[in-house]
């Protein structure tokens, strides 16, 4: 299965549905534009663009686990990059037709939020040839503990 083919057109309503003023207080105004926006933030600025830590991606809108470090890779494309989601009802993954190109949206199953998109076929070493691209400003790492 691709990506494309596993967007859901009948996606349910998020889990954790607030209002844009409920979503301003929680978050600060670059990570609304981003997470509740579908905005992007620059190349090679994000907090986990080059982290090596081991732990879990959150959302950072609502804390649900959507990454291990265990799938993140270096594809030196300017955001983090995994090859899976932590588990596979984590991410929605819709059509995005915008800009004037065909892309697969990656989006947090439990409140809708933008993280970035997902590309496969470039021919990254990794599992399932898939990069999901994206922002730190989506996520927060919380590190294992040793």
């Amino acid at each position: 299965m691709t990506a494309a083919d596993s967007a859901s057109s009948s996606e349910a309503g998020p889990k954790l549905a607030l209002t844009d003023d409920q979503w301003r207080e929680r978050l600060t105004p670059q990570e609304f534009a981003v997470l509740r926006r579908a905005g992007t933030e620059r190349p090679f600025t994000g907090e986990y663009t080059d982290t090596k830590t081991e732990g879990v991606y959150q959302c950072r809108a609502c804390g649900a686990e959507l990454f291990r470090s265990s799938e993140k890779f270096e594809s030196h494309c300017g955001w983090p990059s995994f090859f899976d989601p932590a588990d596979s009802d984590a991410v929605i993954l819709r059509p995005d037709d915008s800009l004037g190109m065909r892309r697969v949206e990656v989006v947090c199953a439990n409140c809708h939020s933008h993280l970035g998109h997902v590309f496969e076929g470039e021919g990254y070493p990794t599992p399932t040839d898939q990069r999901y691209c994206i922002n730190s400003i989506s996520l927060r790492l919380v590190p294992s503990a040793h």
